[in-house]
């Protein structure tokens, strides 16, 4: 290639096609390929070099805790996770859609896996993908309270086609989460997509928030059209990890019941479980359409 043309190809930005026009011109020579197929080789060349840069960019902006695939999961381990479902979820569909997903189970059953598998799987399928913590969203809301920068975080959570907040349940949250939370999931709700991973059962999210009415508002959104994964069982970390080969620790029985449970909204703001013989699985209520996950 002589130096015009790879200055020609720098100004244009056309730097995958550049890399790879020597290989190309030996090849079309090899083969004698007609001018259009050789244009459509180093097009090609130049729109897959392009993807993977978008693919990076994208994946950075995204903030994955981890960079997670979903081909690294393993689904023997726990029968509750349902492969199939989790691939439907892997093409996009709900994103396009602007339906959202709930995992929700005991710590350690892959809940985080499966949500920044599926968000990775998402900017490869062409998604704007942002991943938070519940403590990064708070944290990032108190802090630009403070500097009176509300409106320009809002729109970072707003703008994603799929946003994932992680680790709900962990730990009691500080005072005006559950305003925040709200704020984002009402501006999202029906417009993007979000994902959200819990390891407590819904009824205690007002005790999480402190503000039983905001969870209750929250849930009645975000349920309204998400699918929910309820997942039960051991944790996968513990099993494999420094306490011998093979030893289990089980979640506890009663947690994985409150789980799976169905759940209603009532009048004055509670959130309230069914009757002792209800079936074990996430309940449809009148008040929130939850598409239910097989356990």
């Amino acid at each position: 290639m002589n130096d015009s043309l790879q200055t020609a190809l720098t100004r244009l930005r056309l730097s995958g096609l550049a890399a790879s026009l020597d290989v190309r011109l030996q090849e079309a020579s090899g083969h004698h390929l007609s001018h259009r197929e050789f244009l459509e080789l180093v097009l090609q060349d130049e729109l897959l070099i392009r993807r993977e840069r978008q693919i990076d960019r994208r994946t950075k902006v995204a903030g994955f805790r981890e960079l997670k695939m979903l081909d690294e999961f393993d689904f023997s381990f726990n029968s509750s996770i349902k492969r199939k479902q989790v691939f439907d979820l892997a093409t996009g569909r709900f994103i396009r859609e602007a339906r959202d997903v709930l995992l929700i189970g005991p710590p350690g059953t892959g809940k985080s896996h499966i949500a920044q598998a599926l968000g990775y799987q998402a900017i490869k399928n062409g998604s704007l993908v942002l991943y938070r913590s519940i403590f990064d969203v708070v944290r990032d809301f108190l802090h630009d309270e403070a500097l009176n920068q509300q409106d320009k975080l809002l729109e970072r959570y707003l703008k994603p086609d799929l946003l994932i907040i992680d680790d709900m349940g962990m730990k009691q949250l500080p005072k005006r989460s559950g305003e925040y939370l709200f704020e984002i999931i009402m501006r999202r709700y029906q417009v993007r997509s979000t994902i959200m991973t819990s390891n407590r059962p819904l009824e205690d999210w007002g005790k999480l928030i402190g503000d039983v009415p905001a969870a209750t508002a929250i849930l009645d959104r975000f349920l309204h059209n998400a699918e929910v994964i309820a997942i039960t069982g051991k944790s996968y970390r513990l099993s494999r990890g420094g306490h011998g080969a093979g030893h289990m620790v089980p979640a506890a029985e009663e947690g994985q019941k409150k789980q799976t449970r169905g759940r209603r909204s009532t009048a004055d703001g509670g959130i309230v479980s069914p009757p002792e013989d209800t079936e074990p699985v996430m309940a449809l209520s009148s008040e929130v359409g939850v598409q239910a996950a097989e356990t």
